[in-house]
């Protein structure tokens, strides 16, 4: 059994407070970045994309898209839930009314107002694009 060279091991070194702050900045982990939002596409090229796909003029592919709209949209006041085959569900539920009163709100204690109940409207993925995505 062999002993490690002892003018290998140096004796730690002590520095002075105010030399570790910048050593403490450097450390701090990086911000996450933003993601770039990535332009939505528009009624007039969604319709431009069905009329190719389905040899439609595209002005019929744009009534077939507001109609479509407008269908959703009473259907999910009716019934609060309507699924758009291999796209999404669309569901509404009541958001519960919150009480005025002091909340802490990241360690301040901040004076809140009442607030009513309101219907909110979710989206969600089907799964099969979930998959795809």
């Amino acid at each position: 059994l062999k002993l490690a060279d002892s003018s290998r091991l140096t004796p730690p070194v002590l520095r002075p407070a105010s030399s570790l702050v910048p050593l403490l900045f450097a450390m701090a982990p990086k911000a996450m970045k933003a993601m770039k939002s990535a332009k939505s596409i528009t009624k007039g090229a969604l319709a431009e994309a069905l009329s190719t796909a389905t040899e439609l003029k595209k002005s019929e592919c744009m009534k077939i898209i507001t109609s479509l709209a407008e269908v959703v949209t009473a259907e999910v006041k009716q019934t609060g839930k309507v699924t758009l085959p291999g796209i999404c569900m669309v569901k509404t539920r009541l958001k519960p009314a919150t009480t005025a009163g002091k909340r802490e709100i990241f360690g301040k204690v901040v004076m809140v107002k009442a607030k009513p109940a309101k219907t909110i409207v979710k989206a969600y993925l089907v799964s099969a694009l979930k998959k795809a995505v």
